[in-house]
């Protein structure tokens, strides 16, 4: 299929969005009601989601500059938490400024092929590209890596009316789940400062949990869109592999591990940018039929089967808050009408995550390696945290028989899950072990025995769908006594985002979060 084939497909697409949501009436949730009656107060900017946003926009009632200065503005306010990479403030300002000088006409014109034109939005600083703009990478290597061309992804995105503002932080190529990193230090998680936001898309998961954003974009090669989601109280979908687009540079990133998508407050906004951002891309051959996302959300739900997954891979024990997240969620799930027993596939553990660090580790040799090219001088170890050059170094010595051992354990893997769902509709589980960490204990930059222990706490229930490419989402059903968020979690079969997006519009309704807002918003 043609570049322009794909293109016209896009802009199919972008316009059957915005039908789906005139159809809605963007009605799914509180958060439109009070725009409905009278002219919205940019003092209801905390209380937007996209979706709201974009009818606003659509109506008149708002400007793109307006969104655009009360986003810049809350993001100074909140500067201490530390959440942007790569600063595109000036930028946003001037695109907002164009589409402020179109006439109404014009701008109902433009909003019939872009839906989301002059909604505030930001890129995590990992794997994607804006051309013209520096991505980091989280990496003192990276720190000046000036790109020529968008992501694939970021052309969507850009296609959607989107006004990409920041790139906003990571750990260094996201190989922990948090925020913390040498080169921009550390995101503070607004629930309590003195945790971690979960990583690796930290800095999304805290400006949309602050009220920054309505959502951001993120990406999940490990947990790293559902971690942060789950400590940060947001909803958090990771999609299937082949779901949406990562090129063009890297078709399947890390072996097809890592994936992207967003981290939203509501589940209709995640509905949205899937409609927006799915379908295959030029050299794509792990494709997916696009589904009707939006329909998903308003469907009637079904009686499910579940099947609850709550054993760490490597018998780690499973912390009381976490345990109170699942027990509370399984009765509302009972509440609900779905039935919840005890199950799980067999799987080929060990091989899996051998093969789990293989890959990634050998992504980023990649990445390394094309950017030494580029500079036309090799790498040096004080461009890199400690745990990162050692899996740089480790990566050098894998074998193409490690690598194709390594995809072998995934598929082994998805072949049980494959199984396992002509069983259960969807499986339950905790996102990690522990609810979220303090800062520092999951830094790059420690003895490697003592990371691991703390790493194998965060990812591996999570690490799971990703090495077997299925769907997985973070809803925020628990808050514990601390007042920190304890997200649960839910896959289903491979290419079901819709079915998981269903069971979440249907439990964000029997218990909604939107209302819930960290101390520092107080």
């Amino acid at each position: 299929m043609t570049q322009v084939n794909l293109a016209r497909r896009r802009l199919i697409q972008a316009c059957g969005a915005l039908g789906s949501m005139s159809m809605l009436g963007l009605s799914l949730s509180s958060q439109a009601s009070a725009a409905a009656t009278a002219k919205p107060r940019q003092d209801d900017y905390d209380n937007w989601d996209m979706s709201t946003m974009a009818n606003l926009l659509r109506q008149g009632d708002v400007s793109p500059l307006e969104l655009t200065d009360s986003a810049i503005a809350r993001f100074e306010a909140h500067a201490a938490l530390n959440m942007i990479a790569v600063n595109h403030f000036q930028q946003a300002r001037e695109q907002a400024q164009k589409l402020n000088q179109l006439s109404t006409a014009q701008r109902t014109a433009k909003m019939a092929r872009a839906p989301l034109l002059g909604v505030p939005f930001a890129l995590k600083d990992l794997g994607v590209t804006m051309a013209g703009t520096i991505t980091t990478n989280g990496c003192r290597f990276f720190k000046d890596n000036r790109v020529a061309e968008n992501s694939t992804l970021v052309n969507r995105y850009q296609a959607a009316g989107l006004n990409i503002m920041a790139k906003l932080t990571s750990p260094e190529f996201g190989q922990t789940p948090t925020g913390e990193s040498s080169l921009h230090g550390d995101t503070l998680n607004p629930w309590n400062t003195g945790y971690s936001s979960g990583g690796s898309s930290a800095g999304s998961a805290v400006a949309v949990a602050a009220r920054i954003l309505p959502a951001a974009h993120g990406s999940d090669g490990g947990g790293s869109i559902r971690i942060p989601a789950a400590h940060c109280g947001l909803f958090g979908l990771k999609p299937s592999r082949g779901r949406v687009a990562s090129g063009p540079t890297n078709l399947e990133s890390s072996m097809g591990l890592s994936v992207h998508h967003a981290l939203t407050r509501s589940v209709r906004d995640s509905a949205l940018l899937l409609q927006l951002s799915q379908g295959a891309e030029p050299g794509s051959r792990v494709t997916l039929a696009n589904d009707d996302m939006l329909a998903a959300v308003n469907a009637q739900p079904k009686r499910l089967k579940i099947a609850l997954m709550d054993s760490h891979p490597f018998g780690y024990p499973l912390h009381q808050d976490c345990k109170d997240a699942l027990n509370k969620t399984i009765k509302l799930l009972t509440s609900l009408g779905h039935i919840v027993e005890q199950a799980q596939p067999t799987l080929p553990l060990e091989q899996m995550f051998a093969g789990m660090g293989i890959a990634t580790s050998s992504g980023m040799l990649n990445a390394v390696q094309a950017r030494e090219l580029k500079l036309g001088r090799a790498a040096r170890e004080d461009e890199f945290e400690a745990i990162v050059w050692g899996h740089l170094q480790r990566a050098k010595g894998f074998t193409a028989q490690q690598m194709l051992a390594a995809r072998s354990a995934f598929d082994q893997g998805g072949q049980a899950f494959d199984m396992f769902f002509n069983d259960y509709d969807v499986i339950l589980a905790p996102v990690t072990t522990a609810p979220p960490p303090k800062i520092g204990e999951l830094s790059l930059n420690q003895p490697y025995d003592a990371f691991v222990q703390q790493v194998l706490k965060a990812s591996p229930i999570a690490a799971l769908f990703n090495m077997t490419g299925l769907p997985a989402m973070s809803v925020p059903l628990h808050w514990n006594d601390n007042g920190l968020p304890i997200g649960v979690q839910f896959a289903g079969a491979y290419g079901s985002e819709a079915q998981l997006l269903t069971l979440a519009a249907q439990l964000e309704q029997a218990a909604p979060w939107a209302d819930n807002r960290p101390p520092i918003l107080s």
